[in-house]
């Protein structure tokens, strides 16, 4: 790997895993500070559920129709490119969100059309960034990597949705949108710090669709990796109640903007004291009952927070909602990572993003 003059006092794989680590720590925080502003946005706008459903649909359609493209993309270019272009395209379309947010005489069209856009922007940016880690850490520390790097996703969903709550509040969503922007500024800079070498990848010996449809038909084939991406979409599509929050934060327990980004936070903050643990316990024996007890806690989480009148109760049942899901995701990208070959990861990703996708952003719109 290449090493430059600054950081020869590091080890290379360490350097970039902090690197990774902050650009995934910035990008995240950009990401939520600006989903809590939109949210927050177009249910003040027009108070209607429905509109809330379209944000999440608006993001999944250019993802579903886009990952097999960007997964094979991934597989065959510099996935650090790729992923300094997402994270520029990130910010230019949180600077125009704040555009939007301060002439609202133009409508909600143009939000819809931005998160097109970033909806498009995620299907290219998940599978590259996702594949990347492998290339930064040898395969003895890949478990540990993606237990810290869950970590660092769960402290960006605790301090992004309650620093997004906090800046609408206090200065509207324009704010947020431009703060967002700085941060995806400065994940991109930390993508391009980083150096290392890639491994030489097999040429994929399909062509045209074959090799589009390339990491479905691998997945379909290695049942463990279709059972774990699987589980996620049908444990929260059918259980996700992140869309329905400014409902909650403002018509039934009225806690306002603040409120709301507390409500954002709480499933995150549940999520990084498991994440904390399982970085330094690892589960090492029964990962399947662990992972169906998630699930199961994750309903059931779920059901207590739909039921809940009050504030307190609500944060306590989203944060086990959260702690819950942990164990699973961590479970699922462990196994995820390690059974998929290098030349195969960005194509098995992108798989995984529709799965993840259709259960988050088609989980809002139902």
């Amino acid at each position: 790997a290449k090493v430059t003059s600054a950081s020869r006092s590091m080890p290379v794989d360490t350097r970039n895993l902090v690197l990774y680590l902050g650009a995934r720590l910035a990008g995240t925080v950009g990401i939520q500070v600006q989903s809590v502003a939109i949210a927050w946005e177009v249910y003040a706008r027009t108070g209607e559920p429905l509109d809330l459903a379209w944000v999440g649909l608006a993001q999944f359609l250019p993802l579903a129709l886009l990952s097999l493209w960007a997964g094979n993309l991934a597989d065959r270019l510099d996935r650090r490119l790729i992923l300094t272009v997402c994270r520029v395209t990130y910010a230019l379309g949180s600077l125009a969100l704040a555009w939007f947010a301060l002439h609202p005489e133009h409508g909600l069209w143009p939000i819809f059309s931005v998160l097109v856009l970033l909806g498009a922007t995620r299907a290219f940016a998940a599978p590259a960034g996702w594949a990347l880690l492998p290339w930064l850490v040898g395969q003895d520390r890949l478990p540990r990597a993606i237990a810290m790097s869950s970590t660092t996703f769960q402290l960006a969903t605790i301090g992004g949705p309650m620093l997004g709550g906090l800046l609408v509040a206090a200065g509207g969503p324009a704010v947020a949108y431009g703060t967002a922007a700085g941060l995806e500024a400065i994940a991109a800079l930390l993508v391009v710090l980083l150096r290392f070498t890639a491994p030489e990848r097999k040429a994929p010996e399909e062509k045209g669709l074959a090799l589009l449809f390339s990491g479905v038909r691998y997945v379909w084939r290695a049942k463990i990796l279709l059972g774990a991406i699987s589980l996620d979409l049908f444990a929260v599509l059918l259980g996700g109640a992140v869309a329905l929050m400014p409902i909650y934060a403002r018509d039934i327990l009225e806690v306002g903007a603040t409120g709301f980004g507390w409500l954002r936070a709480a499933p995150a903050a549940g999520a990084i004291a498991v994440a904390l643990v399982l970085a330094y316990r690892p589960i090492g024996r029964h990962a399947g009952r662990w992972m169906f007890a998630g699930v199961a806690v994750f309903g059931l989480s779920t059901i207590l927070f739909g039921l809940s009148e009050s504030f307190p109760l609500s944060l306590v049942a989203l944060a086990l909602l959260g702690a819950a899901d942990m164990v699973s995701v961590v479970i699922r990208q462990s196994l995820v990572q390690i059974w998929t070959p290098d030349e195969m990861r960005g194509r098995v990703g992108s798989v995984s993003m529709i799965f993840i996708g259709a259960s988050n952003e088609l989980g809002e719109f139902e």
